[in-house]
């Protein structure tokens, strides 16, 4: 009886061990067949890489990576990236891919954040006109002008432009990693071409603000101009002046011509006597008849 248990224990021992030795080849075979897998040697950064600086030999390195596990467009080669500027942030251990850097011979720095067809204008502000130090590499603005066009009487307050990127604040072209305000005393705007004008002739004009705005809120708005007297709600406007009466001029009256005076003569033999007749202006005759001497 005791045989037959050892026996019986010994053939279950004996399928439990093929059991885990078949479940444990099974899945060196597995991990063996993942790392024969095809690869592909890519760049990544050995270190963070900041915006505006230019990429060296030594920020950079090769890894193998299965090819399954890449994504498109990916450096296989130093040199394909030792040089150029970095135009978005990379961490360590992360892909360097041609979306993250300027384009050949672009060089480093602030120019080559510039896209084609853009300009960097610089505008100088203080603690109040630069959003207390909370405008930002990457964050939006408006630009608002305060003066008298053509000499008014009024100041006004227009806004010049809308959702403009700012590109760098002082000489940062990258907000801190904290969020921290940081106060500058120019900030340099993205703008076209044609804005670049519109924003050169204001900063000769009057004042400038700045107006931080939702990067997530890209409406343009057709704003009108807004002048002093719309902001006091109850201030009395001059009543307008009345208008003057014009008297109409009445000529004085002609002078009546003096009376025609004219006489009648008659001789009766030897008497003689004379009608004199006056005529006025009403055309009425009078007669008087009288003797001649």
């Amino acid at each position: 009886m005791n045989r037959t248990r050892l026996l019986l224990i010994g053939f279950v021992a004996l399928a439990l061990g093929a059991f885990v030795s078949f479940t444990v080849y099974r899945n060196l075979s597995s991990n063996a067949g993942k790392n024969n897998q095809p690869g592909s040697d890519v760049v990544v950064a050995a270190t963070d890489l900041q915006i505006g600086t230019k990429v060296q030999d030594k920020e950079i390195k090769i890894v193998h990576y299965p090819m399954g596990d890449l994504p498109p467009n990916t450096f296989h080669q130093k040199s394909s990236v030792v040089g150029r500027g970095v135009v978005l942030p990379i961490a360590k251990g992360e892909f360097v891919l041609p979306t993250k850097l300027a384009g050949e011979n672009a060089g480093s720095g602030l120019t080559s954040l510039i896209p084609a067809g853009m300009r960097a204008v610089p505008v100088r502000v203080n603690e109040v006109s630069g959003v207390a130090g909370f405008v930002l590499p990457g964050t939006r603005v408006d630009v608002l002008l305060t003066g008298n066009p053509s000499g008014a009487a009024q100041e006004q307050t227009t806004t010049v432009l809308e959702n403009v990127a700012v590109i760098a604040t002082g000489q940062k072209l990258e907000r801190t990693s904290t969020g921290e305000p940081q106060n500058a005393p120019v900030i340099t705007l993205l703008v076209s071409p044609d804005d670049a004008q519109k924003l050169t002739l204001a900063m000769t004009q009057g004042k400038i603000q700045l107006a931080l705005r939702n990067p997530l809120d890209t409406r343009q708005q057709e704003l009108s101009p807004v002048k002093t007297d719309s902001l006091y709600r109850y201030a009395s406007t001059p009543a307008p002046a009345a208008p003057r009466s014009k008297t109409k001029r009445v000529a004085a009256p002609a002078a009546a011509p003096p009376p025609s005076v004219y006489g009648v003569e008659m001789i009766h033999g030897n008497k003689r006597t004379v009608t004199k007749c006056t005529e006025n202006a009403s055309s009425t005759v009078d007669c008087q008849t009288g003797s001649a001497p």
